[in-house]
């Protein structure tokens, strides 16, 4: 049976809580950098509605489709990749650029949250201009955690680099960041040798057919 939310309110915190389940949502956008989803709100016990009746009386904030904020949450410095992760409602993980920024591999600087998707959860609605869709798969080998983050693994973000092409000295620098922090094992550094000559081969075979 669904619990209903109530206006009474009790304090936690400093927080103004609605009773019975605010205490298990506040719970959860704590570990979600201060961000809530109906999956969320279903978890405990509710439904979405009960979201939409939160903000509207102020007690959460909607920053996004069916994503909303705790105020006093606000700040978080990985909200933003929280919200690209929870945004699309399916198993997905921060890679390419933004992961190599999040292991600080390199001196990139994102423009746009990147993350992976499978292609059979490519997303009906209109992409945030600030978040960069990438379609492939994600096998856990190739994935990590920071912060309660899913994101690829420091030699996953580099062949994620190579294969688009970011920029060489991109690479060179988180493949030299990888091997002194001792993130990146022979078998990882013989992945990347390979992926480097399969992309110079592919460059060389476009230049060739552009001849």
């Amino acid at each position: 049976m669904q619990l209903v939310l109530t206006t009474a309110c009790l304090m936690v915190h400093g927080i103004a809580m609605p009773t019975q389940l605010f205490p298990k949502l506040l719970e959860r956008a704590v570990d979600q950098h201060g961000l809530l989803t109906p999956d969320d709100a279903r978890a405990v016990g509710t439904t979405e509605n009960a979201l939409r009746r939160l903000a509207h009386e102020g007690v959460i904030a909607r920053v996004g489709f069916a994503v909303y904020q705790v105020p006093q949450l606000a700040g978080d410095p990985l909200a933003q990749y929280q919200e690209a992760l929870l945004w699309l409602r399916a198993p997905a993980a921060l890679t390419h650029d933004t992961a190599l920024d999040l292991h600080h591999l390199c001196d990139i600087n994102p423009g746009k949250v990147h993350v992976t998707v499978d292609i059979r959860n490519r997303p009906r609605r209109t992409t945030p201009t600030w978040i960069q869709i990438h379609f492939g798969a994600l096998p856990d080998a190739d994935l990590t955690w920071i912060e309660g983050l899913r994101i690829a693994t420091p030699t996953r973000a580099i062949l994620d680099a190579i294969a688009t092409n970011i920029g060489q000295q991109f690479i060179d620098q988180a493949i030299e960041a990888g091997k002194q922090r001792g993130l990146l094992t022979q078998h990882d550094l013989r992945r990347i040798e390979i992926a480097q000559l399969r992309q110079r081969l592919q460059i060389l075979e476009h230049l060739d057919q552009g001849a």
